[in-house]
């Protein structure tokens, strides 16, 4: 269909509506990360003389962007961080990859006794070489062993060391960890399904876990972005992440199982000075299938 159309009523025989056709031309300021000015002109060429008449674009300036560049997202999210940033960061995060009470469907929590599988540490390779093309500044991954082995495979090759941080280890799920999923719903019905079902009131003791995850990724946050350097790679865990992308979003907890990440599935922020967050992508899993690489 065109960009518009004319319709005509007649009691005998109907008119054709006449061709129209007009130049609409948009100049677009973009700022680059350099910080330098450009301009993009795009000329649209709008008709109606038939259906199936389609919009066509001529792009003048060939390198610009095809979505375009929001590079400026001021007061969309808000602030992660205490004060400004030295500079525009980007956070790619990464889940570990399949560990073995995944594979038992075991509730995990923050836990050291499941380890990555051999499955799993393929997964990671696969992420390895998906991103190997990309250059991290430093690497942070939480010390529990699924995610610290993962990260290893991830970041071989890499001159920079691991660092390894508290506040990306799994949310605690106390006496549930390590049962498997169908034992802890027959045993403890009612907390098992406040856990799969209305998380952010899920309690043991007194204790929210998944609210207190949200205050760790928080702190998680400060430590990553008050970093030196541009490029920073995350591997961690699922719940964690899920707070790690809610809080950049500005969601609350009660949005926990909004989002879901798969094991090695890639998410990635970009930051600018002020610490505000925009998802770039969310759980790409192409790698995992395919021999693909990433470049973003």
């Amino acid at each position: 269909m065109g960009c518009a159309s004319l319709i005509f009523c007649s009691t005998t025989t109907p008119l054709p509506p006449p061709p129209l056709r007009w130049t609409v031309t948009i100049t677009a300021h973009q700022r680059p990360w350099n910080g330098h000015c450009r301009f993009s002109t795009f000329r649209t060429f709008c008709s109606s003389a038939n259906s199936d008449t389609s919009l066509a674009t001529d792009l003048l300036e060939r390198d610009a962007p095809m979505t375009g560049g929001a590079f400026d997202f001021k007061g969309a999210t808000i602030s992660l961080t205490n004060g400004p940033l030295s500079c525009s960061k980007k956070v790619t995060l990464i889940r570990h990859g399949l560990s073995t009470w995944n594979e038992e469907s075991r509730i995990q929590g923050s836990s050291d006794l499941s380890t990555l599988t051999d499955t799993g540490a393929m997964q990671a390779e696969k992420c390895r070489r998906a991103i190997a093309n990309l250059s991290f500044d430093r690497c942070f991954s939480s010390p529990i062993s699924r995610a610290k082995s993962s990260a290893e495979i991830i970041w071989q090759g890499r001159e920079q060391p691991l660092v390894f941080l508290d506040t990306l280890k799994e949310g605690h799920l106390f006496f549930l960890e390590g049962m498997k999923n169908e034992d802890a719903r027959k045993k403890y019905p009612e907390l098992y399904t406040a856990w799969r079902e209305d998380p952010v009131n899920f309690q043991v003791d007194g204790i929210y876990p998944v609210q207190e995850i949200w205050k760790t990724a928080r702190e998680a946050w400060r430590e990553i972005l008050s970093t030196p350097g541009e490029d920073f790679l995350v591997v961690t865990h699922k719940s964690i992440l899920r707070a790690l992308i809610c809080t950049a979003l500005g969601l609350g907890p009660v949005r926990f199982r909004a989002i879901d990440v798969n094991n090695c599935g890639i998410s990635v922020f970009l930051f600018n000075k002020r610490g505000e967050a925009m998802l770039k992508c969310l759980n790409m899993t192409a790698h995992m299938h395919s021999d693909h690489f990433y470049n973003y």
